[in-house]
């Protein structure tokens, strides 16, 4: 049973934040008057809540609503919460992911009053966001063929109109689009062949083309959004299948970041009519990041690198050519750190708890503000932050953790 520690009523509605890296699948978020320097300790607690179920799920705000995933026992379960905490229902979505590193992956995506929950094993379930009745769900296993991948399915779906997206990674279907509404198949990706990976699709709409970009274990990949059929493919190889990271877009460019030492590359894309090739910018051995997420920001990029597994450290690239700005072991934590960016400051969590508000700049790692987590759940900090309606969100295990950005009155 969810247990209600502690809350504060009365607070202003969230902006919503309805999918896993926000509403433009950018992880840039559109709040303002934020606090711009946190007191000692950090900004005040609101509330934190246990029962989640054990995972490394972040939050979707939508509709007044919190949601998130955690494994309770065997079963994935769905949670949704009021805005100040109060469990409003939880309902499962078939059996838990139990191999290593157990516990929930995916965030849940939330469109026009319906939620789509994918587990660690492959099934996709539509919910009554409202209610968190099943209005329909999908084995991709036994409907797609689809393979099982090492540490459990992590991808959030994505929904593009009328299309809920996601890879079973099949040897014949790759990706699919199934109806939002109904579930029926839409169209199906073939001739892919790779093996899927750990990171979500986005949408790129360039050139008069609409595509879904994403990484499988061996390469990245375009397809049309209309259609399902496949554009583009660019060798990619990550050692054990980790492309981990969502593409990151800008302006008719990709970025891509693969660890064990794969680094970082920028590809161009070249359309033309209803077709799109790729070809590589630069590549370097830099930024290689495993998860937890890169920023952009005014020609840097910045994100968590593993060098090869062997210095765990936090990294500026130069977007236009790649080369490194500055590294350093501040913020690298025991594997990992995860971002996310508001009003012009980044928002940094480590894999140990450390929280840290970061200004960006090219020529060092400032720091403005830091606290940490109090470290209740179990196992690593992996779930990205959220900054939506004023709040800052922070999952760890078993707990939701909502802080107050906003100045005091």
């Amino acid at each position: 049973m969810l247990a209600f520690v502690l809350a504060l009523t009365g607070l202003a509605p969230a902006q919503d934040w309805p999918q896993f890296y926000g509403p433009n699948r950018d992880n840039r978020s559109a709040e303002t008057g934020l606090l711009r320097l946190w007191p000692e300790g950090g900004p005040p607690l609101l509330w934190r809540v246990s029962g989640l179920g054990h995972g490394f799920s972040s939050v979707a705000v939508a509709d007044g609503l919190l949601y998130t995933h955690g494994d309770v026992g065997s079963e994935m379960v769905v949670t949704a919460l009021d805005l100040s905490g109060n469990l409003v229902w939880q309902r499962p979505n078939g059996r838990a992911y139990a191999r290593q590193y157990p516990g929930s992956r995916s965030t849940p995506t939330v469109v026009d009053g319906k939620l789509y929950s994918l587990n660690g094993l492959g099934n996709l379930a539509c919910l009554d966001a409202k209610t968190g009745d099943t209005l329909w769900s999908m084995d991709w296993v036994t409907r797609f063929g689809g393979r099982e991948i090492t540490w459990g399915v992590a991808e959030s779906p994505l929904v593009d109109g009328q299309n809920v997206i996601c890879c079973p990674g099949g040897e014949d279907v790759f990706m699919v689009a199934l109806d939002k509404d109904t579930g029926e198949t839409r169209w199906t990706c073939t001739g892919v062949k790779d093996q899927h990976t750990y990171a979500s699709a986005v949408v790129v709409d360039y050139g008069g083309l609409r595509q879904i970009v994403t990484l499988t274990a061996e390469s990245a990949i375009g397809v049309e959004a209309a259609t399902g059929r496949l554009l583009w493919k660019h060798p990619r190889p990550a050692p054990y299948g980790m492309n981990c990271d969502p593409p990151l877009y800008d302006d008719g460019y990709l970025y891509l970041f693969t660890t064990w030492g794969r680094g970082a590359a920028k590809l161009k894309l070249n359309v033309e009519g209803d077709t799109c090739s790729v070809e590589e910018v630069w590549h370097t051995d830099q930024l290689d990041n495993e998860h937890g997420g890169v920023m952009l920001i005014d020609g840097y990029l910045y994100g968590h690198a593993d060098n090869n597994h062997q210095r765990r450290h936090f990294s500026c690239l130069n977007a236009q050519t790649g080369a490194l700005a500055w590294t350093t072991e501040e913020l690298g934590g025991e594997g990992s750190s995860a971002l996310t960016f508001a009003e012009g400051l980044l928002y940094v969590v480590t894999d140990r708890g450390e929280v840290a508000l970061a200004k960006p700049n090219p020529e060092r790692l400032e720091v403005l503000s830091r606290f940490n987590l109090p470290m209740e759940g179990a196992g690593p900090v992996w779930a990205y932050p959220v900054v939506c309606g004023g709040r800052l969100y922070l999952r760890h295990g078993d707990f939701l953790y909502a802080y107050n950005l906003r100045p005091a009155a």
